[in-house]
Order: structure tokens, then C-alpha cells, then sequence
């Protein structure tokens, strides 16, 4: 079969795919990825087709005016006008992220062909929690569901423009974004979420056909080391503490860099800082800026990790066993942040907007001397390494093949 997976946004909402896609490719379907250019080499890295889609990651945060909505919408506008190219050289079946499934549905549909939902996030109203976006705090069962249904329709009209000029382009009738989620959903069509049940149990008032199957994980080669530079760090002294904040804080790069260097030398410990896009750089004899890594070949190696809680690198220190101190910045990271938390695998979030070297110091040294955190770090890694959501994907692609 041939399977289109299409994804868009950060690194954390590209790369699970890779290893969803090498899956799926070792079970014998061909596999092409379409996700923003950037990521190209990461794509093709793994062995995979590369599509491109003219989504600058980077447009939410440099770009589309002042508030978070009209970035947003730059970045939906952006991703239209690529979708339907991406898959006319052909599929049997797409595979859309969270972000790419209001406007590749009607792809689909254009082609006459099936698609599943493939989410990282859980979007979908329940009275378990409230919306991964915009909420910090619970609002009661009722109040969860409400604001989760609210929230769905303030991505319909972001969505609104885009779907009615991309509906043109395909020669489909006029059908808004909420009447084609609500076709959807009366269909009970499927949605797998690639995370942990153990982070996020499925909510017992969720239609049939949304599961939560567990984490794809970014595809490393076998072969793939760690930079000599990092690998003799990492030799040289005691487990360091990891500090990255990936696609966030990308124009306060020279206050955060102060910042973490200062937190690292109050708590006393060597520390690795990830440049990302903030471009973070940090000196000293026990401090180390490093470039992009895999997560899986670094973090178990290091005492904590201290990062931003988007989804793929929240569910990354899980799988390491060791403990984090999340620090939130946008989005959906309050609410893994929260989780992590609540798992008791992290510190109390610290929010971005809160952050100074002497509260991240004070975070550090108590997660580095809670041993509760760190065993339930273990145990929490323990259970998803017990847990292959990728497989659960190929047996429901499976279902469309025959």
C-alpha cells in the first residue's frame, strides 16, 4: 500500500512520524512523509520519500502579525496551499497529524481515498481535562467538555479561509471545516493518538474510534553515535543535567543563554544546553552547547533534563527514566507539563514567563535530590517501554489494505 503520512509544525511534530514511517515501511507499504523543507534531510535520513509542504515551521513564532491567532492563521494559510500538491503523485491511504488533518480530509476526500487521524495530541472534548491549548487548570467535567468543544471551534474558523479556497482548488462542493469535522465524526472515523496510556488514559466519555495506542518515536539509525565532542563530556565528570527549550524562546536567546548558565553553576552541576532555535550558547569548564541530537542517545546519560514540555520531548525524558523540570513556554506544554507532574516524574512547572536562574536552580538541586522523582521516572519508562504504538498503527492500516 501506499502510505502518505503528512505532518507539520516543530521538530516535535515531525519527527515521531520518522519512525512511524520506517514501521510502516519495514511491514512492506511504501512510505513517502510530506512535512515542511526543513525537515527534508531528517526525512530522507531515514530512508523515507520526501514530500515538501511550503509551511515554515518558524511561522508561528516570526511571522503572520502580532497575536498568537494571526500567526496561526499565516501557518494554516501556508500549509493549504502545499497539501493537495503533496499527494498528487499518489496514495492508497493518508496518515494526518494533528495539525494537517483539517485540511488534508478534504484531500482525501478530493482523491477518493481513506485517511486516519494520527495525533500527538489529545484534541478531541472530554470531562477528564480541559483543552490542551489555552486552559491551565481544570474546569470541572462539565466545564472540561464545554471549553474542549469551544476550542474545536475556534480551529474551525481559523481553518474557515483556507478550507473554502482549498475546496475550490480541488473542484469539491462548499463544505465548511465545522460541518466536515462533524461528517467525520457522525462516520466514526478513526483517530490514533501516539501517546502513552500511562501519561494520558483514554477518557472514558470519548466516541469509539478514538484510541490512544502509545508513543511512535523519532527514528535513529543504528549506527548513529553522539557527537566525539559530547560523547568525551559525557565521559569527563558525573551525569549532566540536559537544558533545551527546542523551537521555543526564539528571540530571547542571549538572555536565556545567561540565565542557564547561571542556574547550572547556582545548582552546581555540569550542564548540556541544546542551541535550538533560540540559538542558546553557554561556556565554562562543566557547560557544553550542543547542536540537535537524538534525545534517545543523550537524555538517559544525564542526571535531569530540564526543556519547554512539548509532547515529543516530555515523552522522551519519560522513556529515559530520569526526572525533568518542565518549564512551559505556549501551546500544548502547560498541559504535558502538568502531566508530568501529576506522574510524579517532575517538578512543579516553572512557567516561561516566570523563569529565573534562581528558581531554575532551586528546581534543579530538588528534583537532582527527590529519589521519589527519579524511581518514578524509572517506573513510568518501565511501562512505555512495554508499549509499541506503532504496531497498533500498522494493524490499523492493515484493515484498509484488505
Amino acid at each position: 500500500m501506499r502510505i502518505l503520512i503528512m505532518a507539520a509544525g516543530s521538530y516535535g511534530d515531525v519527527a515521531p512520524y520518522t519512525g512511524l514511517g520506517v514501521r510502516l515501511r519495514d511491514a512492506g507499504h511504501e512510505v513517502a512523509l510530506a512535512a515542511p523543507e526543513t525537515f527534508a534531510a531528517l526525512v530522507t535520513g531515514c530512508g523515507l520519500d520526501f514530500r515538501p509542504l511550503p509551511a515554515d515551521p518558524r511561522t508561528r513564532s516570526a511571522g503572520g502579525g502580532g497575536s498568537l491567532m494571526g500567526r496561526a492563521a499565516a501557518f494554516v494559510q501556508q500549509l493549504a496551499r502545499g497539501v493537495a500538491e503533496a499527494a498528487a503523485p499518489g496514495a492508497d491511504l493518508l496518515l494526518l497529524s494533528t495539525t494537517t488533518d483539517p485540511l488534508g480530509l478534504h484531500v482525501a476526500e478530493a482523491l477518493a481515498i481513506p485517511s486516519l487521524g494520527v495525533y500527538l495530541q489529545p484534541v478531541a472534548p472530554t470531562r477528564a481535562f480541559p483543552p490542551v491549548v489555552g486552559a491551565r487548570r481544570s474546569l470541572g467535567g462539565r466545564g472540561n467538555r464545554a471549553a474542549g468543544k469551544l476550542g474545536l471551534r475556534v480551529v474551525d474558523r481559523l481553518h474557515a479561509d483556507a478550507v473554502r479556497q482549498l475546496r475550490a482548488r480541488l473542484d469539491l462542493p462548499a463544505l465548511g471545516p465545522r460541518a466536515a469535522r462533524r461528517r467525520q465524526e457522525a462516520a466514526g472515523r478513526r483517530i490514533l493518538h501516539g501517546f502513552s496510556p500511562t501519561v494520558v488514559p483514554r477518557p472514558a466519555d470519548w466516541r469509539a474510534g478514538l484510541d490512544v495506542v502509545g508513543n511512535w518515536w523519532p527514528h535513529v539509525p543504528a549506527d548513529r553515535t553522539l557527537p566525539v565532542e559530547l560523547e568525551d563530556f559525557l565521559r569527563a565528570g558525573p551525569p549532566p543535567v540536559f537544558l533545551g527549550f527546542g523551537s521555543m524562546a526564539g528571540s530571547a536567546g542571549e538572555r536565556i543563554s545567561e540565565l542557564a548558565a547561571e542556574a547550572l553553576r547556582l545548582a552546581g552541576v555540569r550542564g548540556v544546553v541544546q542551541a535550538g532555535w533560540a540559538e542558546l550558547s553557554v561556556s565554562g569548564a562543566d557547560l557544553l552547547t550542543i547542536g540537535e541530537v537524538p534525545h534517545a542517545l543523550l537524555f538517559p546519560r544525564t542526571a535531569a533534563v530540564v526543556h519547554h514540555a512539548g509532547a515529543g520531548t516530555a515523552a522522551a525524558g519519560l522513556r529515559s527514566g530520569v526526572p525533568a523540570v518542565p518549564v512551559p513556554v505556549t501551546a500544548d506544554q502547560p498541559f504535558w507539563a502538568r502531566r508530568l507532574t501529576e506522574l510524579g516524574a517532575a517538578t512543579a512547572p516553572i512557567p516561561f514567563r516566570e523563569l529565573t536562574a534562581e528558581r531554575l536552580a532551586d528546581a534543579i538541586r530538588r528534583v537532582l535530590a527527590d529519589p521519589s522523582c527519579r524511581r518514578r521516572a524509572a517506573e513510568v519508562a518501565a511501562l512505555l517501554a512495554a508499549e509499541d504504538g506503532a504496531a497498533r498503527v500498522i494493524e490499523a492500516v492493515s484493515a484498509h489494505a484488505r
